[in-house]
């Protein structure tokens, strides 16, 4: 059951409201109430995956800031997308004595071993944004819908290009994620499910014949491999003129990034193509506002931080949270059991809701709420 509320407080009123915690829940984590950091304070630990990504460095601020402004000790690390260097981060956490950890994977696939040692000492694990994958180490999921981001996409691209009962064919290409991140999948399906129909019936064409996942994903999410792929296709299917590009979704705004950039450099037609995105990247927001890209589905990582706060409050707390926890959100959010498997069953998940971003409702969204600022030059500037 779905609990809808107010979104978009600033942070700062969001952490105000929050309350005091105490100990682990589950009879696996009895323990955890009973390591203390040198401070006596309780110590949260937070692996962030690197600070290449603008989206990294938002979480990790506002994780630290919240959970700091909460009274908790803080270990924070950035892996720069190397998984050897997250397992040791996360091993250093656990000599650390943290009380809890939190996840955010760079490969949901590498961190089974170093979470069943977080396991043996009684340290719940949440996983943050990214799904970890084949362990029984962990405790929940904090993300968004994820299937929705891609829904979201995908109905833009059916909206703004008027596709039902059109006359006129589209051709589209494709730019997923990475395919080591859980998420990537679900972004690609969610998108593709609400444009297949059109596909099917020619209304849409994807020219390369690049369809699968497995053809389209860009590793790391790397907006130069997102570059190098367009321009190899824009050569290879788009030079000659007879073929316009019309849409070019990618899952997210890094590899709309190299998207936008192979474009701009290597497209020969006159047009320019609906680009998707996700995330609010200052640089893609610029492109928005410049009418390069046409939108980009926004996560308010600051609710997010909030969420995964109320949630390891509860869990230090001894409590076992539920969709109850749902009611002391200041934003939409859900409680799912059903969606996420990671392989060793079901993990409970609080899903909060994305929204789309576009250069007619970008001030109410996003400046309004207190996420962004206008900077001199009109264009947005991210508040730390």
């Amino acid at each position: 059951m779905r609990k809808k509320f107010l979104a978009g407080l600033l942070v700062a009123a969001m952490v105000a409201s929050m309350t005091a915690c105490g100990s682990d829940p589950t009879a696996n984590n009895n323990s955890s109430s009973d390591k203390n950091s040198d401070s006596g304070k309780k110590k949260v630990g937070i692996s962030m995956p690197t600070k290449s990504l603008e989206r990294w460095n938002r979480d990790g601020s506002y994780l630290e800031e919240q959970f700091k402004k909460e009274g908790y000790d803080v270990e924070i690390t950035y892996s720069d997308n190397d998984t050897d260097q997250q397992v040791n981060d996360i091993q250093n956490m656990i000599s650390d004595n943290v009380d809890i950890l939190v996840v955010a994977a760079i490969d949901g696939d590498t961190l089974s071993t170093v979470l069943a040692d977080a396991k043996d000492q009684n340290i719940p694990v949440v996983s943050y944004d990214r799904l970890i994958m084949n362990t029984d180490a962990i405790s929940y999921y904090v993300s968004f819908d994820n299937y929705k981001v891609g829904q979201l996409q995908g109905q833009y691209i059916i909206d703004t290009l008027k596709l039902d009962g059109s006359k006129k064919k589209y051709n589209m290409e494709v730019t997923a994620g990475d395919p080591a991140d859980n998420n990537a999948t679900f972004f690609y399906n969610g998108a593709m499910d609400t444009l297949k129909k059109y596909i099917d019936d020619g209304t849409v064409k994807i020219v390369s014949k690049q369809q699968d996942f497995e053809s389209v994903a860009t590793p790391q999410w790397s907006t130069d491999e997102a570059l190098n792929r367009m321009q190899n296709i824009l050569s290879s299917y788009y030079a000659d003129g007879k073929n316009q590009l019309d849409i070019a979704l990618c899952s997210n705004d890094s590899t709309a990034l190299g998207v936008t950039q192979a474009i701009e450099s290597d497209y020969a037609g006159k047009n320019t193509p609906l680009i998707t995105g996700q995330d609010g990247d200052v640089a893609n927001l610029k492109n928005i506002l410049d009418g390069k890209q046409a939108m980009t589905v926004y996560k308010a990582v600051a609710n997010e931080a909030v969420v995964t706060l109320k949630l390891v409050k509860s869990v230090l707390d001894g409590n076992t949270p539920d969709e109850s926890l749902t009611k002391e959100f200041d934003c939409e959010c859900s409680y799912d059991t059903d969606s996420y498997d990671n392989g060793t069953g079901k993990i409970p998940s609080y899903l909060l809701t994305p929204e789309v971003i576009t250069k007619d409702n970008y001030k109410e969204k996003l400046v309004d709420t207190g996420y962004y600022k206008e900077g001199s030059d009109g264009y947005l500037q991210a508040i730390e």
